[in-house]
């Protein structure tokens, strides 16, 4: 078998194209595109994806107008890797960009390269974080500050190799700079617009018209918040990404007043506090005071107090995405406004997921369904069926092979990312498709990255997904094997690996493992712990 071969389609055995017709092409009108992404996005912060804890109508809208996939996930749940396996529709370690810290070979074919050679007029404008400059682009304007993380306020940009500052709230910037280059665009080509948002990423700073809004907003707490990991080895309890012992007082809950950070002006949350205008401060400083004084007079220890955290937090996670949602209107009705909307395909995703606090945990990186998955949805109004729900899983590497087959462009690489582009239709992948993804970490221990400190604990294991299971190894000598049935147990609380009624599945996974491990070089699947259980996981026929 030829390497991946079972993972990808080629593009000429499905023949089927939202851009392809009968029609001479001077009569065929190509799609535009707007590819819209967050970062460290829940899926249990969106509406349309059944979470209660806020009201998401502009998300919901592209969700109810086109495609829903309810099972997609970055083969690294990091911010850098999964963009560039995005772009690439590669795994990291065949793409090169395995950490925070690496940078990125922007000679290497992308979507954008394709696009753009296609006769797209392309352009990003917000996030990039893969620390070179965009190739691929007409127009690229990309955050710049905090090693490219971006800043929420006043931030910094490399626009077209130019650099500037923008007065104002980042999600509103990008918006702006968004439309204003869709104004002033070559209106007789289409375009390929990367919309890529910071929010909300750590560390949560809500726009000035949503400071405080959830002040007095009681959130449901998760029925894992106080996770014990048993059955599940030591690794995932060892983790530096618990709300009690990882989530700090000043960058993450912002418990320190004006005066205080001007006492030590080296401190973190300073440097961002700075940026913003004395009015910006003042609000600031009003909607902080309660949750300050909360802290100071409460005595709050144990579980009591990683329940008020666990309320800070989602208070400024969910108000950055109240910006966000509001900023995706905007350019929706743009897009209405100039008679753009039925021609463009707009596509909604992050690179992946937030821990949210599930199983007492925050951030990403871990083979959990909050930190992996990620949201994907899609609508066309002019070659789309509308409120289509996929249960099919999908990685972020079949993103690629899938949009270039949508538009009927034939890429000049091989992919391992596979074509999905029949699911956005509709319609039925071919019986040769496994239904299955695989997931890894690749860096011993992530450096050199601004986002938070963190060990290498959480950093070295490989799964395997379909739609009803998933099944991990690690290489730590404490851990053990994990198999979730993700049906009956969709918290991932309980591992039915040792369980004899699930011995087939277990051996099904693991030879798939073995498989992909073989055909993608991946060094993982070499390690001696993992190489031996996923042989002895292998029944014998």
């Amino acid at each position: 078998m030829n390497r991946l071969s079972y993972l990808l389609l080629p593009l000429t055995a499905i023949g089927v194209s939202a851009c392809s017709s009968n029609k001479t092409k001077e009569e065929v009108k190509r799609p535009n595109i707007i590819f819209m992404m967050t970062d460290d996005h829940t899926t249990q912060a969106m509406s349309c994806y059944g979470g209660r804890l806020l009201q998401t109508p502009n998300m919901d809208r592209i969700a109810s107008e086109g495609v829903r996939m309810d099972n997609c996930y970055a083969v690294n749940a990091l911010s850098g890797p999964s963009r560039a396996c995005i772009l690439t529709g590669k795994f990291s370690h065949i793409n090169g960009f395995t950490d925070n810290a690496s940078t990125f070979d922007g000679n290497q074919q992308t979507f954008p390269k394709l696009l753009q050679a296609a006769g797209y007029q392309t352009s990003i404008v917000g996030k990039w974080h893969l620390i070179t400059e965009p190739q691929g682009f007409d127009y690229w304007c990309i955050l710049t500050g905090q090693h490219e993380q971006g800043d929420y306020y006043n931030p910094d940009f490399n626009e077209n190799g130019k650099q500037i500052v923008e007065q104002g709230y980042t999600t509103d910037i990008i918006t702006d700079k968004a439309i204003e280059y869709l104004e002033h665009r070559d209106k007789s080509k289409p375009f390929c617009m990367m919309y890529h948002q910071k929010a909300p990423h750590r560390n949560w700073m809500p726009a000035p018209r949503h400071l405080g809004m959830f002040n007095n907003t009681v959130f449901p707490e998760p029925a894992t918040l106080f996770d014990t990991y048993e059955g599940r080895g030591s690794a995932a309890r060892e983790q530096d990404m618990s709300i009690e012992h990882t989530l700090t007082n000043d960058w993450d809950l912002k418990l320190l007043t004006r005066e205080e950070m001007l006492k030590d002006t080296t401190n973190r949350l300073y440097q961002v506090y700075k940026r913003m205008p004395t009015d910006v401060q003042d609000k600031w400083d009003s909607a902080y005071a309660q949750r300050i004084s909360e802290y100071r007079n409460g005595n709050l220890k144990g579980k009591e107090l990683i329940s008020w955290k666990y309320q800070q937090y989602m208070r400024d996670y969910l108000a950055t995405i109240v910006a966000v949602d509001e900023n995706i209107g905007r350019l929706i009705s743009y897009l209405e406004k100039t008679g753009e909307l039925d021609n463009t395909i707009i596509i909604f995703t992050s690179d992946h997921g937030d821990m949210c606090r599930q199983h007492g945990l925050i951030n990403k990186g871990v083979p959990l369904d909050d930190s992996s998955r990620v949201p994907f949805i899609i609508s066309y109004p002019a070659g789309m069926r509308q409120g289509i729900r996929i249960e099919n899983v999908m990685s972020v590497t079949d993103f690629t092979p899938s949009l270039l087959s949508f538009c009927n462009i034939r890429p000049t690489t091989q992919y391992d990312g596979r074509d999905l582009s029949l699911l956005w239709k509709g319609e039925k992948l071919p019986e040769k498709y496994k239904d299955i993804v695989f997931m890894r970490a690749i860096t011993p221990k992530i450096k050199s990255d601004w986002d938070e400190s963190t060990t290498a604990m959480r950093t070295k294991w490989i799964s395997a997904v379909t739609p009803e299971y998933k099944l991990t190894y690690s290489e730590y000598a404490s851990d053990v094997p994990w198999l979730t049935d993700l049906k009956k147990d969709p918290d991932e609380l309980v591992n039915c690996y040792r369980d004899p009624a699930y011995k087939e599945i277990v051996s099904r996974l693991a030879a798939d493992l073995k498989e992909y491990g073989e055909q993608s070089n991946d060094p993982r699947i070499k390690h001696p712990k993992i190489q031996q259980e996923i042989l002895s996981a292998i029944l014998k026929k």
